[in-house]
């Protein structure tokens, strides 16, 4: 995927279809033991597969590790998929438990930003070009990794993918309740940590 791609899909534009027409034979031709047809479908969502794992990385190689992991468990899990849904909602669902479990896993960073609390709302919102779009999201993960895994789920959930409190929930196995008072945490913790300069959880 290219590096253009990856930025487009980090500033929040459209990640892909939710679903193809040939998922469901392509699915059930897969668990029958075709390679070929898995390979069709990491084809088909590789791109919005790629570009939501860029939420959880700037690292090329442990992003590219990541995706790796998305579509290998998706893989092991292929007899779960009831075809209720898009297939790509359900991609989504185990690339948001593949990134949330390496947030969990990974030696906590120490990285200084400049982001203002205020700025919070606006980077997630703004209609930025490519370039700014790149520094505004350096800034916020440099912030984002100062915080717990969950916290940072749920900002980058609620706030940077753009998901209601009913999708994130589904994406976290949460409930939609559990989501609200998580992110009202999350916001309060944030507000301190940019007051304070403090680089503690």
């Amino acid at each position: 995927m290219s590096e253009l791609a990856l930025q487009a899909g980090a500033a929040g534009e459209d990640a892909g279809p939710s679903g193809g027409p040939g998922d469901g034979p392509d699915v059930q031709a897969a668990l029958d033991g075709d390679s070929d047809a898995y390979a069709r479908l990491i084809a088909r969502y590789q791109q919005a597969i790629g570009s939501y794992m860029w939420r959880f990385t700037r690292d090329r190689l442990r992003w590219e590790e990541l995706v790796h992991d998305v579509f290998v468990e998706a893989y092991l899990s292929l007899r779960g998929y009831r075809g209720e849904a898009p297939l790509l909602h359900w991609l989504r669902k185990i690339a948001t438990r593949v990134g949330y479990r390496w947030w969990r896993c990974r030696t906590r960073q120490k990285v200084e930003s400049s982001l203002e609390l205020q700025d919070w709302d606006q980077v997630a919102g703004a209609d930025l070009g490519i370039e700014a779009a790149r520094e505004a999201s350096q800034q916020v993960h440099a912030l984002l990794a100062k915080m717990s895994a969950r916290d940072r789920l749920v900002l980058t959930l609620l706030y940077l993918e753009e998901c209601s409190v009913a999708e994130a929930a589904r994406l976290c196995g949460w409930s939609q309740t559990m989501v609200k008072v998580q992110a009202f945490r999350a916001r309060k913790k944030l507000k301190k940590l940019l007051e304070r300069g403090d680089d503690s959880q």
